[in-house]
């Protein structure tokens, strides 16, 4: 009706002739305000209210939940495993309706079972734990009347330790902060050797809890890593520093970008190899079941 409010996501238009819905749908730049952009406008017209965040699915006798995760990218359903959150990820293209992925997930149900059932066993950082520090095996023990914070120690016995202090509900927020310095401090000497080894300059360096790569780095000169590298041996953090420096030369995986990797690191494949074989079983540290 001519003159009355036309409602879209949290946007109100008025319209004083017909509003050609389709049209405006396959050609959101019709609808641009000032200050507004396509992809703004795109993600109005795909919003859906009051959307569930997770759908459960039946296998067998085991339910699952799946979280939802919908990408204006994406072209089609894909389900995926979070290795550290220990869930599956249901990723849906703009248009989608739950219905279909809902259907989607039960069709692939005796996937996503077997692929969480494949996971490694979570390793909680709880004193008993034991757990890789720089690649060598340190058991976690609780100094409850010791003052400090974390550290490490050697027994009589050659057994490595890793000693946390103060009430024991404060654990595993301090073992999270010990290993993220850690690994900060041991990237930061890599990356900086590397960057200066090829004339190039980090801006910035993130540590983060990436679950689907080990680094990255972008073309402003920011690089970002997980803070799993810690646990692993050093050869594979310092392989990993160097390939992400590498990117501040050559922005892609093309051959001209491996010389320079394999240029200024000697361990390429040996590191690679590791992490195909044990990459994944970081993930396990510092989660629950």
């Amino acid at each position: 009706m001519s003159g009355q409010p036309l409602y879209i996501g949290q946007m109100i238009c008025f319209c004083a002739e017909r509003f050609h819905w389709r049209r405006i749908w396959q050609n959101p730049g019709e609808l641009l305000l000032p200050g507004l952009s396509d992809m703004a406008t795109r993600a109005l017209l795909y919003r859906r209210p009051a959307e569930p965040a997770t759908l459960l699915v039946k296998h067998g006798s085991q339910i699952y939940s799946i979280r939802l995760r919908r990408h204006r990218r994406a072209r089609r359903y894909t389900l995926r495993i979070h290795p550290s959150d220990r869930e599956a990820i249901l990723t849906m293209p703009p248009r989608g309706t739950i219905a279909d992925a809902k259907d989607f997930a039960q069709r692939h149900g005796g996937w996503i079972a077997a692929r969480l059932g494949r996971l490694p066993k979570a390793a909680p950082f709880l004193p008993g734990t034991v757990v890789p520090l720089r690649g060598l095996a340190h058991r976690i023990v609780h100094r409850a009347g010791q003052r400090g914070t974390v550290w490490t120690e050697v027994r009589d016995s050659g057994e490595r330790i890793l000693c946390v202090a103060g009430a024991g509900e404060h654990i595993e927020r301090r073992i999270h902060d010990y290993l993220k310095r850690e690994v900060r401090k041991d990237l930061q000497k890599a990356a900086q050797a590397y960057a200066q080894a090829l004339g190039v300059k980090v801006k910035r360096l993130s540590i983060r809890d990436q679950s689907s790569r080990w680094g990255s780095c972008t073309s402003a000169g920011s690089l970002s890593f997980s803070w799993r590298l810690i646990l692993a041996p050093p050869f594979v953090l310092d392989y990993l520093a160097a390939h992400e420096v590498a990117h501040l030369v050559e922005m892609n995986h093309s051959a001209r970008f491996w010389r320079v990797v394999g240029r200024i690191c000697g361990h390429v494949e040996r590191a690679k190899a590791w992490l195909d074989t044990s990459g994944n079983d970081l993930h396990r540290y510092g989660v629950e079941d």
